[in-house]
C-alpha cells in the first residue's frame, strides 16, 4: 500500500473514486501460518444506532505463502464475505465531507488453518472461526475524508 500507516488514504481507494482495493506485501510471517484473514473498517462511525462500525472489506483464506496481494486482486483461494452494503466486494473508504478525518483500519490475522465459512458469513461469524486459530495480528491506519 502505496502510503505509510496513519498516513492519508488516496482518493482511488475510496469509493467515491474509483473505488480500487489497495494492494499489499506481507512479510515475516508468524510460525505455523496457513491463511491470512482481513477485515477492513470504518471506526468512526456507529451504524443504525448500534456499537458495530463501517465493515468494508472482509477477506478470509488468504493462503499461507502469499507474500505480496496485488491491487485490484486477490490471490485464488481467498473468499470475500459481505460488506456493510451485504456486497461480497471491496468497498473503499467513503467518509462523508467535512474537516474530520475518519480513520480506516486493516487488521490482518495469521491463521494455522483453513476456515471452512461461506461467502455469507458476518464480521461476527469470521471471528468466531478465527477463535483459537490465531497465530499472529497486524493492524494498519489510514485516514480519509471526502474531497482529500
Amino acid at each position: 500500500w502505496e502510503i505509510a500507516d496513519g498516513g492519508i488514504v488516496p482518493p482511488k481507494y475510496g469509493c467515491f473514486g474509483d473505488n480500487v482495493q489497495p494492494g499489499f506485501r506481507l512479510s515475516e510471517p508468524p510460525e505455523r501460518t496457513a491463511t491470512y484473514a482481513l477485515i477492513f473498517h470504518d471506526i468512526d462511525v456507529a451504524l443504525d444506532r448500534r456499537t458495530e462500525d463501517g465493515l468494508h472489506w472482509i477477506v478470509w483464506n488468504i493462503p499461507g505463502d502469499t507474500r505480496e496481494i496485488p491491487e485490484g486482486r486477490l490471490p485464488p483461494g481467498a473468499v470475500v464475505g459481505r460488506n456493510v452494503e451485504d456486497k461480497n466486494a471491496y468497498l473503499g473508504c467513503g467518509a462523508p465531507a467535512g474537516a474530520r478525518y475518519h480513520h480506516y483500519v486493516f487488521e490482518l490475522y495469521a491463521l494455522d488453518s483453513r476456515l471452512d465459512l461461506p461467502p455469507t458469513a458476518s464480521r461476527a461469524e469470521l471471528l468466531a472461526a478465527m477463535e483459537g486459530k490465531t497465530v499472529g495480528k497486524a493492524a494498519y491506519v489510514g485516514r480519509f475524508k471526502r474531497g482529500e
